[in-house]
């Protein structure tokens, strides 16, 4: 992997793209979607990953789909995992 900018997390985007413009707390969207506020805090500060159940409920929620934050998810997912590996097997260096 080339260096390149670590990819927006979507805890990011949850905080700056949606709950700040909405003026939305932390805790109205855990109330709303039904879960603990301690889940939407660590998922905006990146302590952990959206689920695809999650994804389900904050695409619900604001209009968007759930691959939209399973995509935001996958892209920090692979660059967290290409930045621990040294080196690829050369098959491999091809597909990335």
């Amino acid at each position: 992997m080339k260096n390149r900018r670590m990819p927006t997390t979507p805890g990011e985007i949850l905080r700056e793209e949606f709950l700040e413009p909405l003026a939305m707390t932390q805790k109205q969207l855990a109330d709303h979607i039904g879960c603990d506020v301690k889940v939407i805090n660590r998922i905006v500060n990146g302590r952990t990953s959206v689920t695809a159940e999650m994804a389900l409920k904050l695409g619900a929620t604001f209009r968007t789909t759930p691959e939209f934050w399973l995509n935001a998810q996958r892209a920090i997912d692979l660059y967290r995992a290409a930045s621990r590996l040294r080196s690829l097997p050369a098959s491999l260096r091809k597909a990335s």
